[in-house]
C-alpha cells in the first residue's frame, strides 16, 4: 500500500464512496456563524439510523435549542449510515467539517491523527465525565487525552433456550466471571448437536458483513491471548494475530464450522425460528429473541478461550471539530446529551446499552434487575475490550474480514493469519507507523 501524504491520511477503504454526492451537505459549510438574536449557531453531523433513533435525536436537537434559545442553535444533519464515514473523509478533504461530528468509535482515532478532532475534556463538566461508564472514557481516550463521548455503548452475549441447555444437564452461567470454559462449551455444542435434527446449533450470524466480524470474533482472539495487534497502541501484527494462540483460537472456530455446529443462517432466522438454541449475538438481537423464546430466553457471557471471558465494546460518539468556533458552546451540547433523561431517551430509541451510570441505574433492560444486565456488568466490571486504538483500525479490520471469510471456507489458518499480518504490518510500515507530526 503506498505511503499517504499529510493531506490524505485517509486508511482502509478511504478511496470507496468518496465520490458520492456530497454537494449539499458541503453547501451548509461549517456552522459558527451568529443566528437570529445573536445565538451562536452550529452545524451536527448524526448518522441516519432507525426512524425511531431519528426521530429521538431531532427531538433531542428542539429541546436544546429551545433551553437555550437566543444563545446556542444547533442545526442537525442526518446522513445515511452506509456512506456516512465516506461523507465525513470528503468532507474533510474539503474543508468542511460540521462543528459536532458523531462517529463510529473505531473511527476516532483516524480522525484524531487526521487533525480532524479537539479533545472534548475540558469543554465537560466534571460530573458529567464521572458518570461516564469506563468503556465510554476507554473508547473515546486517545493519547491521554478524552476526544469523544458516547450517550450509549454496546455488548455481545450468547443468547440460548434454556429448556434446551437443561435438557442436556448443562450448566447455566450465571455473570460473566462464570463463563463456560472452551471445553464446556465445546461439550455443549456436541451434547445439542447429538440431540438435533441437522445437528446446527450455534448462530454466528455468517449473514452479517462487515464490521461485524472483527466486531464478535475480536473477543475470541483476544480470550485465547491474541488479538488483533500489540496493545495498547497497535504497531505490529506479526506475533499477534498470527501467534499460536490466535491460530489455535480460529481453528477452534473453523472446526465448529467444519463440524456442522453452525447454522449457515441466510435468512437471519435460525434463532427466532427455533433452528438453533445458542445464538452469538449483540444487544440489538434481544427484541426479536424476547419475542421469539419468551421467558425460556437466557442471555449468558461468551465462552472464555483460556485468559478470561472478553467481550467487544464501542458504538456512535460524538467529537468536536477541530475549526469549531464555539468550543465551548458544542460542549454544552455535548454535556445536554449526556444528562439522565436524554441518555434513556435514546437507548429507549435504539435498545443499546446507557452510557452513564445514572442512566443504567434506571434502565428497564440493563439495570439492577434489568434481562440485559449482563451487557451492563460485562462494561462495568473490565471485561470489554475495545477495538485497536490506532488510526491504522479500517486497514485492520478490512484485513481481518477477508482473513475470516477464508477461514469460514476451509483454507488453513495458519496461512491465512501469517498473510493478515503480513498485510497489516505492512500498511504501517506505508505510512510510517501513522505517527504524529511531533513524534
Amino acid at each position: 500500500m503506498a505511503r499517504l501524504t499529510a493531506r490524505d491520511r485517509f486508511p482502509g477503504r478511504r478511496a470507496v464512496g468518496l465520490l458520492l454526492p456530497v454537494a449539499l451537505l458541503l453547501l451548509a459549510g461549517c456552522g459558527g456563524e451568529e443566528g437570529e438574536g445573536g445565538a451562536v449557531r452550529l452545524e451536527a453531523w448524526h448518522h441516519a439510523g432507525r426512524e425511531a433513533e431519528r426521530t429521538t435525536i431531532r427531538e433531542q436537537v428542539a429541546r436544546f435549542n429551545a433551553r437555550h434559545e437566543g444563545e446556542i442553535h444547533i442545526e442537525l444533519t442526518l446522513i445515511p449510515e452506509g456512506s456516512y464515514n465516506a461523507q465525513v473523509q470528503a468532507a474533510a478533504l474539503a474543508g468542511d467539517l460540521p462543528d459536532l461530528l458523531e462517529f463510529d468509535g473505531p473511527n476516532l482515532y483516524q480522525y484524531v491523527w487526521q487533525g480532524s478532532l479537539r479533545p472534548v475534556g475540558p469543554l465537560l463538566p466534571e460530573a458529567a465525565k464521572a458518570d461516564l461508564l469506563p468503556s465510554i472514557r476507554e473508547q473515546g481516550a486517545f493519547r491521554g487525552r478524552l476526544y469523544s463521548v458516547g450517550a450509549y455503548d454496546s455488548g455481545l452475549a450468547l443468547y440460548a433456550r434454556r429448556g434446551r441447555l437443561e435438557s442436556i444437564g448443562a450448566r447455566v452461567p450465571e455473570g460473566p466471571g462464570e463463563a463456560w470454559s472452551l471445553e464446556e462449551f465445546q461439550g455443549v455444542l456436541g451434547r445439542l448437536a447429538a440431540t438435533d435434527p441437522d445437528g446446527a446449533v450455534l448462530d454466528l450470524h455468517l449473514n452479517y458483513e462487515g464490521e461485524w466480524f472483527p466486531y464478535a470474533l475480536a473477543p475470541v482472539l483476544w480470550s485465547a491471548g491474541g488479538g488483533l495487534g500489540t496493545r495498547p497502541d497497535p504497531d505490529r501484527a506479526r506475533g499477534v494475530l498470527d501467534s499460536p494462540a490466535s491460530v489455535a483460537a480460529m481453528e477452534r472456530l473453523q472446526g465448529w464450522i467444519e463440524a456442522g455446529y453452525v447454522d449457515p443462517n441466510l435468512d437471519d432466522a435460525a434463532f427466532t425460528e427455533g433452528r438453533v438454541p445458542l445464538s452469538w449475538g449483540g444487544h440489538w438481537n434481544y427484541p426479536r429473541y424476547k419475542e421469539a423464546a419468551g421467558e425460556d430466553l437466557v442471555v449468558l457471557p461468551l465462552p472464555d478461550f483460556g485468559r478470561g471471558m472478553r467481550t467487544a465494546q464501542g458504538s456512535w460518539n460524538w467529537g468536536i471539530t477541530r475549526d469549531c468556533p464555539d468550543p465551548e458552546a458544542a460542549g454544552q451540547f455535548l454535556a445536554f446529551l449526556l444528562e439522565t433523561d436524554e441518555v434513556l431517551a435514546m437507548t429507549r430509541a435504539n435498545g443499546a446499552v446507557p452510557g452513564t451510570r445514572s442512566a443504567l441505574e434506571r434502565s428497564r433492560l440493563y439495570g439492577p434487575d434489568g434481562p440485559l444486565r449482563l451487557l451492563a456488568e460485562q462494561l462495568q466490571e473490565g471485561y470489554a475490550v475495545p477495538r485497536p486504538k490506532t488510526p491504522a483500525y479500517p486497514v485492520i479490520s478490512t484485513i481481518f474480514q477477508n482473513a475470516f471469510d477464508d477461514i469460514r471456507h476451509g483454507m488453513d489458518v495458519r496461512t491465512v493469519l501469517d498473510r493478515a499480518a503480513a498485510e497489516i504490518d505492512a500498511d504501517l510500515r506505508a505510512n510510517e507507523g501513522y505517527r504524529f507530526p511531533e513524534e
